[in-house]
């Protein structure tokens, strides 16, 4: 492993880098907060057109990497400093210790925080993946079509569906094979509960482009809302077979089986998958698997189930603290 070693005066050196101006010695908080402000910015500037949610994924993954050391380094002299001014460590000189290894526990663990403050504060990281899933491919040729189009897209911005439904409507009454305009029209049927309309919508899509990775998805959703969840699970499944792999189809299985089947065994399981292929992709949904298993373990803590959660987990390869 590499490790870097560093020997600093605590009380000399109070994070001058970051917070020279701060009035107080900065909290792991304070940290986090400043640093990832720092990599909103970073993420700010990452352009998604004609780029693939993996080449998103990485620059998005580079922007945290950059701040990780950082984060890492500064938290730990926090701490050290907050011993130091607690009367808890006497000696004020401080051997400090830092792993910079991409692979270390230590450096995964300050990525992850990073990440995990940054899905709730920087809305620009699911903006930028949900962007790199579209692609022109399936955008329409017909002017008219396409004005409706825009026209919808503008609706929907100011969450006016029905205005939406309708442009959607007209586009397609112009090119009745413009994927996009079914794939939303399903979404904003969807937003008003028309459930069914919602489904036809996008299996009008599917008939069109049999491997729609929007339509698969968005019909396992659907038949959640509509409470038919086998048949959310079995479009999951579907899905499965053409995109095999994909992280959104443990996610959602994963999720049907915790919130609405409270099978949080099967749910562990399916979301582990999910949180494993995330984490390879460096993609910043792994955050929001990691917060169902949290959620999961609570669940199975008080069944008195600990054991069985463990024994889930390392057979996912996933380590439990």
């Amino acid at each position: 492993m590499i490790k870097k070693r560093i020997t600093i005066l605590i009380p000399i050196f109070i994070f001058s880098l970051f917070f020279s101006q701060k009035d107080k010695t900065p909290t792991a908080k304070d940290i986090l907060k400043e640093l990832s402000v720092k990599t909103c910015k970073c993420i700010d500037s990452i352009g998604s057109f004609d780029k693939t949610k993996d080449v998103v994924n990485k620059e998005i993954s580079s922007c945290i990497d950059k701040n990780v050391l950082v984060y890492s380094m500064t938290k730990t002299l926090a701490k050290t400093n907050a011993d130091i001014e607690s009367g808890k460590i006497k000696d004020k000189k401080i051997n400090v210790t830092i792993n910079s290894n991409p692979e270390s526990q230590d450096y995964k663990n300050s990525y992850y925080e990073m990440e995990s403050y940054l899905m709730d504060t920087c809305p620009s990281i699911k903006n930028l993946v949900n962007a790199a899933e579209s692609k022109e491919e399936h955008m329409t040729g017909n002017k008219e079509a396409r004005d409706f189009y825009d026209k919808a897209i503008a609706a929907t911005e100011k969450e006016d569906w029905k205005e939406a439904i309708k442009n959607y409507k007209s586009a397609l009454e112009k090119d009745s094979k413009f994927v996009y305009a079914w794939d939303n029209l399903g979404i904003c049927y969807r937003r008003v509960g028309e459930y069914d309309n919602a489904i036809s919508a996008y299996k009008k899509s599917l008939e069109i482009d049999p491997k729609g990775k929007m339509p698969l998805q968005n019909l396992a959703i659907t038949y959640s809302y509509k409470k038919e969840y086998q048949k959310a699970i079995d479009s999951y499944l579907s899905f499965d077979k053409i995109h095999p792999g994909d992280a959104e189809v443990y996610y959602g299985i994963g999720q049907i089986y915790y919130e609405y089947l409270k099978d949080y065994e099967k749910s562990l399981d399916y979301m582990s998958k999910a949180y494993n292929i995330y984490t390879d992709q460096k993609s910043p949904y792994r955050s929001d698997a990691e917060t169902i298993i949290n959620y999961i373990y609570r669940k199975m803590k008080d069944d008195g189930k600990t054991e069985k959660f463990k024994e889930i987990l390392k057979i996912n390869k996933i380590r439990f603290e």
